[in-house]
């Protein structure tokens, strides 16, 4: 019997019509792999950024053992878990970091692409160092979000990659033949800067900023001397090394007129730029950085280090401020997300914007940065409170949300 796709639920991520938990491309992946998913062996297949379990799942009905999986996202993490249980497969996937125990000794790697190039370059060359050296690779996404580079990408690390017919607006990245030797080591030092930096960030690091790569690739950090901050990053986080100008606008603004706090909070904190530089300008502040990616909280608790403020900053992978008790903080920081997948949406805002409120104590303030056209002040002035603005330029706004005492 086929797998029942219908039964996927997003929950914890938002639900609702037309967000649906599977699409074209699992479906692709999983008939492009079926014959090598029946050949695979327990422990041998791994499953990374599986959005809600699609891919795991259905690999297990279709027989599969001891799967492996690695989803960036929280939210996709606890879906995965909530619909193994409900369909009878929480002994046969386990939930695992983006380490070397994930691929290690796996014959077979089920993918949905990620649209960064660098988080592709990242996940290859885990895959290449150490998985099964027969390893194939099946990797598939919406062809909206796939591009010529990410075949070069691939083959960076793998040396043979194959490309399937399209179906259902959705085509697979079928590579092989994983590149071992120390001279390949050495080739993600030619990508271009929009893949160094990340999708969205400067095409080159700012005046005064320098670039190294910390290890044989990844993470990588940059210095940026105007900031007197350091910043590290894995593949596919926000802006990558570089500082991106809503959040550079966000820092020149947090001065005096920023509240008095013993505490703070970076909320959906990416690299953790805000965290390191407020702990940097207060030296008596402790703050708690909060994102819902693997890969940001990773990058955040490096950039604490690399800037010697790892004692006083606290990360935690979490789905918004759900670790903070109600009425608890004075001071919450955001440069919230504005996109889901390619689409502008003012969901995530919003649901950060409440997570603030309930979190933040009578007095205390949401001081967030956000683009201008998306006009937020509205809709912080209901769900948190008085909100007044502290600054302004032709792209971004900042502004300061009091919490009614």
């Amino acid at each position: 019997m086929p797998f029942d796709f219908d039964a996927l639920r997003r929950h914890p991520d938002v639900e609702g019509p037309g967000l649906e938990a599977s699409d074209a491309a699992d479906r692709l992946i999983l008939d492009e792999a079926a014959a090598l998913i029946g050949e695979a062996g327990p422990g041998e297949i791994a499953v990374i950024d599986d959005s809600y379990g699609a891919l795991a799942l259905a690999a297990a009905e279709a027989g599969a053992r001891g799967i492996r999986v690695h989803q960036d996202l929280v939210t996709g993490e606890r879906a995965l878990a909530e619909n193994a249980g409900r369909l009878g497969f929480d002994d046969e996937v386990s939930s695992l970091a983006l380490r070397p125990e994930l691929v290690s000794g796996a014959r077979l790697v089920l993918m949905r692409l990620p649209r960064s190039l660098d988080r592709l370059d990242e996940v290859s060359q885990l895959i290449t160092a150490h998985a099964d050296p027969e390893v194939v690779v099946v990797a598939g996404g919406r062809i909206k979000h796939m591009s010529l580079a990410m075949n070069d990408v691939l083959r960076r690390s793998l040396g043979r990659v194959d490309v399937s017919r399209a179906r259902q607006k959705s085509r697979v990245l079928i590579a092989r033949e994983p590149r071992r030797s120390s001279s390949d080591e050495g080739a993600y030092r030619d990508q271009t800067a929009e893949s160094r930096y990340g999708a969205g960030a400067p095409t080159r690091p700012a005046e005064g900023a320098s670039t190294r790569l910390t290890g044989p690739g990844w993470p990588r950090s940059t210095r940026h001397d105007d900031l007197g901050l350091t910043v590290v990053a894995h593949g596919g986080v926000f802006a990558g090394t570089g500082v991106d100008i809503g959040t550079r606008f966000l820092l020149a603004q947090l001065g005096d007129a920023v509240p008095d706090a013993a505490t703070a909070v970076d909320l959906a904190c990416g690299t953790g730029v805000v965290a390191s530089w407020l702990a940097r300008a207060r030296p008596a502040l402790r703050v708690t950085a909060t994102d819902r990616s693997a890969s940001a909280a990773a990058s955040a608790r490096l950039t604490a280090e690399a800037n010697g403020v790892s004692d006083r900053v606290h990360v935690t992978r979490a789905d918004g401020l759900e670790a903070l008790a109600d009425a608890s903080e004075r001071l919450i920081v955001l440069n919230p997300p504005f996109h889901s997948d390619a689409a502008i949406s003012t969901g995530i805002a919003g649901h950060l914007f409440a997570d603030a409120a309930r979190v933040l104590a009578p007095g205390g303030e949401l001081w967030c940065v956000w683009n201008s056209h998306l006009a937020y002040r509205p809709l912080l002035e209901r769900v948190v409170g008085r909100t007044r603005q502290i600054a302004r330029n032709p792209k971004f706004t900042v502004s300061a949300s009091r919490r009614a005492g």
